[in-house]
């Protein structure tokens, strides 16, 4: 089924029972860095939370709103449970899609959170999303840079085909492609193996070209900048 990118929401990110942690409060500017050749990432979901609250977990089932978020960009269903677990949220600091070699920046009161995680689609991938599960917040201010790979929510096979991933104006699919991958074969979340395309515009077996958006780990830079 033809998938559209859905609308930015203005809250964000997930799961787990609220735990207020003892670390004190921060102020923090998280910088992303689309660190790709040509592929893209849908709105940014950025949460500062306690040690019990998470977007996702690898080697575990996606849950809906990951689904959600790794096959059609849409952000506000963890947006919404995080936000009702008592995360601090950043939605979108992009302002929309974060094309390649670009950055955005979230700046955030962290309260009483010590657990950073980030969120976003690639595109154009089936259900791949750049991720940083529950990275803990050092106490001591400065500056730390660190690099993060993409992930694959085990929801859908990597068919690699334009009908099966959001059609952007931006990304440039050929047509009459088999597929890839016909079946799901890791139903957990798990490092993404990376678009394997075809040099066939009009057939072969996926609908991405390869010389174009084959990319990969890892896809982006973090910065974050403790106050």
């Amino acid at each position: 089924m033809k998938k559209t990118l859905a609308s930015v929401a203005i809250t964000s990110a997930f799961l787990g029972s609220i735990a207020i942690s003892s670390v004190h409060a921060a102020e923090i500017d998280v910088t992303i860095t689309n660190a790709t050749k040509n592929i893209y990432f849908t709105p940014l979901l950025v949460a500062a939370h306690s040690s019990d609250v998470y977007l996702f977990r690898t080697g575990e089932s996606a849950s809906p709103e990951v689904e959600a978020m790794a096959e059609g960009g849409d952000i506000s269903g963890l947006a919404s449970l995080a936000s009702n677990a008592g995360a601090v949220v950043a939605s979108d600091p992009a302002s929309g899609i974060l094309d390649p070699g670009v950055s955005a920046t979230a700046s955030m009161d962290t309260g009483d959170a010590n657990r950073l995680s980030i969120t976003a689609m690639l595109l154009p991938t089936n259900d791949g999303f750049v991720g940083l599960d529950s990275w803990e917040i050092p106490s001591t201010p400065g500056t730390y840079t660190f690099s993060l790979n993409s992930y694959d929510a085990g929801t859908e096979a990597n068919d690699e085909l334009a009908g099966s991933m959001p059609n952007p104006p931006f990304i440039n699919f050929g047509s009459g492609g088999t597929g890839v991958e016909t079946t799901v074969t890791n139903d957990k979340v798990h490092i993404h193996p990376g678009n394997l395309g075809d040099s066939d515009p009009n057939g072969g077996l996926s609908d991405i070209n390869s010389a174009t958006y084959r990319w990969l780990n890892p896809v982006a830079i973090v910065t974050v900048t403790v106050k």
